[in-house]
This record gives C-alpha cells, structure tokens and sequence, in this order.
C-alpha cells in the first residue's frame, strides 16, 4: 500500500542483491542488516524498535537455520518476515464484545486522526456482521464536529446519539453517559463514543477522555492514529497509553504517500495490538488488520488471502456457478460480462485489488498508469447496447455500432476493440473452464516447459529461407523473413512479444476493461 511504498522498495532491493550470491557470509549478513536498518530508519521506525528488529534477523541471520537451508537468501527473507510480523502485533485480535449488551467502545486520539470517519466506517461493518450500533457524538468542541458525524451516521446507515449542537456548547462526559443509557433503553448491542481530540498531547485533552473513560466503563478504547504523522506517533501512543489507556490501535490514512514507517512502531512500542486499518475515505475501505499479511505486503510477497476474502464478499456463489457453465457452454455473453464488471466494482479499487498480488511493487508505474475510468468506459458501451446485441454481438453491424458508440459517448474504434477483446477473452475463459490451457495473446500456448522451444528448432529448420527460381523474388521474401523474426510480433491487447509476461497480464486487464 501507498504509505510502506519506499520501506517497501527499499527492502525489496536489498533482498533482490541477496539472491545473487549460493552461499552467505558474515559480512553479507552484516550488509544486509546495514541495508534494512537504513529502510526502517527512512522510513520513520523508531529507534529502539529498528535497534531490537535488526539484533534479531542478524543473530538469526547467523544461526544454523541459514547455514544449513538451501536457498539461504529465501532463509533470510523468512527471518524478516517473521520478525516484522513480531513488531507489528504478532497474531490478529479481534473487537471483544461485552457478554451483556451494549459492548461500549471509546474512540480517542489527535484531532484530525480520522476518529469520525473510523467511526461511520467501523458502525457499517458492524452493522453488515448482524449488529444494531448507536453513534454517539461527543466531540463537542471541534466547530461541526456533530454535524459531521450526523452526516457519516446517515451514509453508514446508523443510529445517532447527539442531544448537544456542540461547538462549545455541551458536557461530553454527560452525553457519553447519557448516550450508553439510551442505547441500552432502545436495544443497541454496540456504542460508539466519538470524543474531542486536540492539535497536541495537552492535560485538558487526558483529562476529559479519562473522565469519559470512567463514567462508561468502556469494553474497548481504540486509540486513532494517523499513519502518517511521523516519528512523532510514538510520543502521541506514549502520552495517550500513560493519560487515558487503551486496548487497541487503529492506523487511519494508510493510503496516503507518507513514509509511514512510526506507524510500525506503535504495536511495539505500546504492546497494544492494532486491530484495524483504514485504507480509504469510502466507509468500505475499513480492513481488520492481519500483522502477517500486513507483512508480506511490505516485503512485496502479496497479501492474497485479504484479495480473495474481498472477492467472496462481493460475488454470489450461486452466481459464479452460473457463469462457470456458460463459459463451458460457449453462452457466455455481454450481459453477463456486465454483471462481472458490476460483481467487481463492488471489490473496490482495482489499482488496490493489483497491489495484493506477489511482485506488484516492481510495477508502481503500470498501477500508477491503469486508469480505473476505463471500467465505467467500457460498461458505457455495453449498456448503449440492446439486449440482443448484448446476447449476440455477432449482430452489431456498422450503423449499430455507429449508434452505440453516439449513445455511450465514444468512438466507433472504442465499441471494435471492445468486442474483439471480449471475444479473445471468452475464448481463453471457455477454454480454463474446460480444463484446459489458454494461449495469452503474445505469450503463445501455456503449454509443458520446452515444448514451445522444441517446435520452435523445428520451425527454424524448416524455413532456411525462400526457394524461389526468381532471384529478386527470392531476395525480397528473404528480405521479408528478417524482417519478420527481428519485429517483436504484436498480440491481440496490442503488446510486443518482447515484454515481460507480468507486464502483459496488467495490461490486458486493463485493455479489457476499455481503451489502452
């Protein structure tokens, strides 16, 4: 993700010169550790925590583990791996709910942490697992503090509790009282107290959230901060961990281009867990926080897991089955490739779905370049269709496509492409969904290692050039041939032979979805 960016490449470079050597020596060991010192440095981590990480990969570094594995550098990989899902909590931990309802928890942190938006965010998820939360607003010093809540409460579809106008004018201690009794009146089983934050750590700030603190007996205090706030996070988790307490963190912001690397540092720091992370200003983008898969995405090994659990929340079972057999049945159409495209919204970002595969991050500039519009672009086109031209393609002759390409605003060259690639793709799912092998326009057939290889000697024997009895026709096609096998040869997305496959596969998914 965008705020471990740098810490993320930086790790990433560093492993990629390890792999290089079969055997690791101590001063390899002690380059490398040098090297990931100066990331987590860069990257914001405090000082006693990159001090305590890098003793431990270099003592394990060192150890017969290495020594003895295969791949030592692979070894090494792992060392880190684990030992930063160490500093970042360890295992996952979930919201601990009271055995008698309500479960009250206690939002606290700087002003402008994102405590709000967390707020709206955490009641939409609670409410998709079963839950009935009451938002309640005591945040009433910051200038529409309530009115901003109101708002998030209404696009969450959640229960307000807001009795002052705030801006001043209000105890919050009180209101958080009340709020806990209102909620217990009216069958809430989960209260959310948003309180005040301040620009800094001030005694009127611990105050105020201490007293909040004890009048509601909270079941959890989840202390808000941003992932981008810099080496001053640990002073802040400090002063709130001393003043008021809390049992979880929560990151906000972690889609932001900050370093983000203090963030890392508050787990360990505290010995409170983080529980969850915000990637996002949609009240969707609310992830629990997963210290393993956090990891792997930092050292670039894709978080695969959190992609497939996002898929199984946006697409139908019953609905996958469906379009599994129309593939095999060769009824695949573009109706249903709509639905698909509908079915993938619902997932978020693609830019984000990307980013979890394994070695994404060598390809910042093609994410960067993927042009999300083009989704809305080509579901455009297929809703200017009608049915049965949606049904059966094979119908859309030049005046329809003319007609289609005025109704969705593009060119007639947009709605061609379209369908020539839809028609390639259905072909390459067709024949996945009958176990078989695709053949990626540019790559040739995915077929066993070494046989493309062997057909191609053959092929190469076969044409030792023309035969021609003319000799300036046997000169120009000759002439042709060189031409032929020096030019990269071109594929049905549009790409050269000569690119790297990854950079094809991201670039068909985005030729899919609409115009390159």
């Amino acid at each position: 993700m965008a705020t471990f960016g740098t810490l993320s490449d930086r790790l990433t470079e560093t492993f990629r010169n390890l792999r290089t050597k079969g055997k690791l020596t101590p001063a390899d060991v002690d380059g490398t550790v040098r090297e990931i010192r100066r990331a987590l440095l860069d990257a914001d981590v405090a000082l006693v925590v990159v001090k305590d990480f890098t003793a431990k990969v270099r003592e394990r570094a060192l150890g017969d583990e290495v020594n003895r594995a295969l791949n030592p550098a692979q070894q090494v990989v792992q060392i880190v791996n684990e030992e930063l899902v160490a500093i970042l909590g360890g295992e996952q931990r979930r919201l601990e709910f009271a055995k008698t309802p309500p479960t009250v928890i206690m939002l606290a942190g700087l002003q402008g942490s994102g405590k709000t938006t967390f707020a709206g965010k955490l009641a939409k998820q609670l409410e998709g697992e079963g839950h009935t939360p009451l938002l309640v607003a005591a945040d009433l010093q910051r200038p529409n503090a309530v009115n901003q809540l109101q708002v998030v409460a209404e696009r969450a579809g959640a229960t307000i509790y807001a009795p002052e106008p705030g801006n001043g004018v209000g105890d919050p201690v009180k209101v958080s009282k009340d709020g806990v009794e209102y909620a217990r009146r009216h069958q809430h089983d989960v209260v959310i107290i948003d309180t005040a934050g301040r620009l800094g750590v001030d005694a009127e700030l611990m105050k105020q959230a201490s007293d909040i603190r004890k009048a509601t007996t909270p079941d959890e205090v989840l202390f808000v901060i941003d992932a981008m706030i810099g080496q001053d996070a640990v002073n802040t988790a400090k002063a709130f961990q001393k003043g008021v307490d809390f049992t979880g963190v929560v990151l906000s912001k972690l889609d932001g281009d900050a370093r983000g690397g203090a963030a890392l540092s508050v787990a360990s720091v505290t010995g409170r867990p983080i529980i969850f992370a915000s990637t996002g200003e949609n009240l969707e983008d609310l992830e629990p926080f997963h210290p393993d898969r956090m990891a792997s995405r930092i050292l670039d090994l894709g978080d695969i897991l959190t992609l497939i659990e996002q898929a199984q929340q946006a697409f139908d079972e019953e609905e996958a089955m469906k379009v599994a057999e129309k593939l095999a049945n060769e009824a695949f159409t573009l109706e249903d490739f709509l639905e698909q495209l509908q079915q993938m919204k619902k997932m978020g970002s693609m830019k984000k779905m990307l980013g979890m595969l394994p070695g994404m991050g060598q390809m910042k500039q093609q994410l960067d370049d993927f042009d999300e519009r083009e989704i809305d672009r080509t579901e455009a086109i297929i809703r200017s269709m009608t049915p049965g031209e949606r049904r059966n393609p094979k119908v859309l002759n030049g005046s329809r496509r003319l007609r289609i390409a005025r109704g969705s605003g593009m060119t007639v060259t947009d709605v061609n492409q379209l369908v020539q690639r839809f028609d390639q793709a259905a072909k390459m799912m067709k024949t996945v969904a009958r176990g078989g092998t695709p053949q990626i326009p540019g790559m040739g057939p995915m077929g066993k290692p070494g046989a493309s290889a062997k057909r191609g000697k053959k092929g190469a024997k076969s044409k030792g050039g023309s035969r021609s009895g003319n000799p300036a026709k046997r000169a120009a096609e000759n002439a042709g041939m060189a031409t032929t096998n020096t030019t990269p040869t071109g594929s049905g997305f549009g790409l050269g032979g000569q690119q790297a496959p990854s950079e094809a596969d991201l670039a068909e998914i985005q030729k899919l979805f609409g115009k390159g």
